[in-house]
């Protein structure tokens, strides 16, 4: 399978329909406006977007979607003393919010969450944060905001300006009060990251190996921790499966 620019026939036209692409006397032609919207499902799926539909593409275009279910369906009580109580405790809201709405999709969470915060321990940053002083990319711009937004939640929200975006999801101004962070959102934070970054259509491609390493890319910008992160996925995909 390979559509690209100047393909034509009636794979291209079943393309156009599912990309909802209003083709009109180009049905069936690969073109700049089926270039573009390829382009955008990719980028918004987590693929490479090059505007070429290959096998991995087309797959993932037409694959059957993920099964949605309920939160209060997951076995959430099979994780009692593997994860405390008072994380357990946060997974329904934040499951609801966010757009956690299989197992698959919880278990990558979980599995990043707990090698991040050395097992959902670590809610602080252990550095300073002296290190984010100035940097405008997080949007410190003002004296002290490395050290006041520096890394907190169980994957580590930073920067004055994520700490503004989130707290118009949680509803709180965690600007005036960081801590909120660590101690009220340290997992609704970790799932605000995970949303942001679309990280959840990665995670329901599976439960193979290929699949974590992907998601873990993705938070970490490489691959370090890798065994660790790969041992808390199996083990949470058995008990939750």
């Amino acid at each position: 399978m390979l559509l690209k620019i100047g393909s034509k026939g009636e794979e291209v036209k079943k393309l156009q329909e599912k990309l909802g692409i209003d083709a009109g006397k180009n049905a069936g032609v690969f073109g700049p406006k089926t270039e573009a919207a390829v382009k955008a499902w990719q980028k918004s799926n987590g693929l490479l977007d090059d505007g070429i539909v290959g096998d991995i593409t087309w797959t993932k275009l037409f694959s059957t979607p993920p099964i949605i279910i309920p939160t209060s369906d997951f076995k959430l009580d099979k994780l009692k003393g593997h994860i405390a109580n008072s994380v357990i405790a946060q997974i329904p809201d934040t499951a609801a919010k966010f757009g956690i709405t299989n197992t698959l999709r919880l278990v990558h969470f979980l599995a990043q969450c707990a090698h991040e915060s050395g097992n959902f321990k670590w809610v602080v940053e252990f550095a300073s944060g002296a290190a984010y002083e100035g940097r405008k990319d997080l949007g410190n711009t003002q004296p002290g905001d490395g050290i006041r937004f520096k890394g907190r939640g169980y994957i580590q929200l930073t920067g004055r300006a994520n700490y503004a975006q989130f707290s118009k999801f949680c509803g709180e101004d965690c600007v005036a009060n960081p801590d909120l962070v660590a101690t009220k959102y340290p997992m609704m934070s970790a799932a605000y990251f995970f949303n942001s970054n679309k990280l959840w259509t990665i995670c329901d491609r599976g439960a193979d190996d290929a699949t974590v390493i992907a998601v873990t890319k993705r938070v970490n910008g490489g691959t370090n921790g890798l065994e660790d992160r790969l041992k808390y996925f199996k083990k949470y995909y058995a008990l939750l499966t």
